[in-house]
């Protein structure tokens, strides 16, 4: 079972036991970390659950596609490594995976 980061915009770190399969929102949400709305449920749809993952490529997380590219145009504070957390599936290699997370969703 990987271990996932969680670290919030004032660098509260949680670690988080993640199920394979699941998406990084439902596994954010499902452990009640701060600054993931996910209000939409993980459909790509309100960009609430905006992460930060500089190790992509590592992690072996794939290149975003054009629906969550065109809703990170409506996210607050995006950055080269933004990401929407319910488009990434947790996976066995993403052990030690941080994922840092803007200050706001709204």
């Amino acid at each position: 079972m990987p271990r996932i980061l969680f670290v919030e915009h004032n660098g509260t770190q949680h670690w988080i036991d993640a199920v394979v399969g699941d998406s990084l929102m439902k596994t954010a949400v499902d452990n009640a970390v701060p600054g993931i709305l996910g209000d939409c449920g993980g459909a790509c749809s309100c960009a609430t659950c905006h992460g930060y993952i500089e190790q992509q490529a590592q992690a072996g997380i794939a290149e975003p596609a054009a629906d969550e590219t065109m809703m990170l145009e409506g996210a607050l504070e995006v950055r080269p490594k933004s990401r929407l957390t319910c488009q990434v599936t947790v996976t066995e290699q993403m052990d030690g995976l941080r994922v840092d997370l803007p200050e706001s969703q709204l």
